[in-house]
């Protein structure tokens, strides 16, 4: 497969405070990969110094093969990246409609952005029920199918989703995760940072596991759920295998495999 994203040996972090040392890791065309590890491990540092929030102190940020590093974000965003922050951040006095507009400012072509806007409402049915409403009205898994779809609508190659899952009831983790697994089935490529290690693992091709700012473990995601390192740190609950199970069996349905 065609690398998409490469990570090399990077590091980053916070003023004089370092907490990415020396990570590395490559996104493929197509794939779906997985970053867990524990609260302040890094990984929304690791997202947010590829979209160029955060400098890179070390290594290098390659995408698409052209080095992203030191990049401003609008010219990442142009790349053909595009990133979901954690906690959706979005406009919640503005329309849903006025959000998804935002998340195409990079975009001039006033018809594609039309027609980018019919594809998210076509794949949210709900929000374009919802398009005139303020975002602060909706519920917590609808206000998360508004931060995919902004994101989309720059037309990413590659997205970046910040912990989707967060806060959200199983209801709507598992909607989200389907999301997820259908804009693979349409042909993006997607880096997942996820608290939920089972679901995000049960919808991956490939994961990572970071831990104080470094890799700790790589593989397949079917070898990562089976680890017996990974279970104990990460996948504990009957409910959250059940709800593994249930994506799992999606993906094939929606995949094929």
């Amino acid at each position: 497969m065609t690398t998409l994203l490469e990570i090399e040996e990077v590091a980053s972090g916070y003023g004089r405070t370092t907490v990415l040392r020396g990570v590395s890791l490559t996104v493929a065309v197509g794939e779906i990969v997985a970053l867990i590890g524990p609260n302040g491990a890094g990984k929304s540092t690791l997202l947010n110094t590829i979209m160029g929030l955060l400098p890179v102190t070390g290594g290098d940020i390659r995408f698409n093969r052209r080095s992203i590093a030191g990049l401003p974000t609008p010219a990442i965003v142009r790349s053909g990246l595009g990133q979901v922050p954690e906690r959706r951040q979005l406009f919640g006095d503005m329309s849903v409609e006025e959000n998804l507009r935002m998340g195409a400012y990079t975009v001039a072509d006033r018809r594609a952005i039309t027609a980018e806007l019919e594809e998210q409402f076509a794949r949210f049915p709900i929000l374009r029920e919802r398009r005139r409403q303020p975002t602060s009205t909706l519920s917590g898994g609808e206000q998360q199918m508004v931060a995919i779809a902004r994101a989309m609508m720059a037309r990413p190659q590659l997205l970046l989703l910040d912990e989707p899952s967060l806060g959200l009831a199983p209801m709507f983790v598992e909607r989200i995760m389907d999301q997820i697994v259908a804009l693979r089935g349409a042909g993006k490529t997607i880096l997942l940072v996820e608290q939920n290690a089972r679901a995000a693992l049960g919808i991956a091709g490939r994961g990572y596991v970071l831990e104080n700012g470094g890799i700790a473990m790589t593989g397949p995601a079917s070898e990562l759920l089976a680890s017996p390192a990974v279970q104990d740190a990460y996948l504990g609950g009957q409910s959250h295998a059940t709800l593994e199970e249930r994506i799992r069996s999606k993906r094939r349905l929606i995949l094929g495999r």
